[in-house]
């Protein structure tokens, strides 16, 4: 038997951005990629939605005391070689 995820009532909304979209969200926030929170390229929702290692991805959640929260996670592999490895990447 297979399950969605993603359709699960508990499960946020997720979009993997564009090129564009994380250089907007950088520049905003005047972080690099490697000052964003982390998620493995590994986890059940990313599988589900084809993340790639460097990934950016939007988190939507609904609440109803809240309304809504949006959060970003760079994916990642499941060693900590790969966040040295993306930080590095960007200073090229």
């Amino acid at each position: 038997m297979h399950f969605n995820i993603l359709k699960h009532e508990l499960v946020p909304y997720f979009k993997v951005l564009s090129r564009e979209e994380v250089e907007k969200l950088l520049s905003v926030y005047g972080i690099s990629k490697g000052d964003l929170p982390k998620m493995v390229v590994t986890d059940p929702v990313s599988r589900a939605i084809g993340t790639r290692e460097g990934d950016v991805v939007k988190i939507v959640r609904r609440s109803r005391t809240a309304g809504e929260s949006v959060a970003y996670r760079l994916i990642v592999g499941t060693g900590m070689g790969d966040i040295r490895t993306l930080e590095s990447d960007e200073e090229d």
